[in-house]
C-alpha cells in the first residue's frame, strides 16, 4: 500500500475515535450514569489529539506530506 494512504487512513481512525469519545462524554454528562467519568473520556480525546498533531508533524519532517507553499 502507498505510505500516504495509509497515513490518511490511520488520521481518519483516530479522528473518529476522538468524535467518538466526545459523544460518549457528551452521553455520560446528559445521562449521569456510566461506569467511565467524563473527565476520563475527555482526557483521552486531549491526548488522541495530540497524537494526531504530532504525526502530522513527523510526516511532514519525514516528507510523507507536503505543506502547501501558497494557501491562497
Amino acid at each position: 500500500m502507498n505510505t500516504l494512504l495509509v497515513f490518511k487512513l490511520i488520521l481518519v481512525l483516530l479522528l473518529l475515535f476522538i468524535v467518538f469519545n466526545l459523544a460518549r462524554a457528551l452521553f455520560v454528562m446528559v445521562k449521569g450514569d456510566s461506569k467511565a467519568p467524563m473527565a476520563h473520556l475527555l482526557g483521552r480525546r486531549v491526548i488522541f489529539s495530540l497524537l494526531v498533531v504530532v504525526l502530522i508533524l513527523i510526516a511532514l519532517g519525514a516528507g510523507v506530506i507536503t505543506p502547501n507553499s501558497r494557501p491562497y
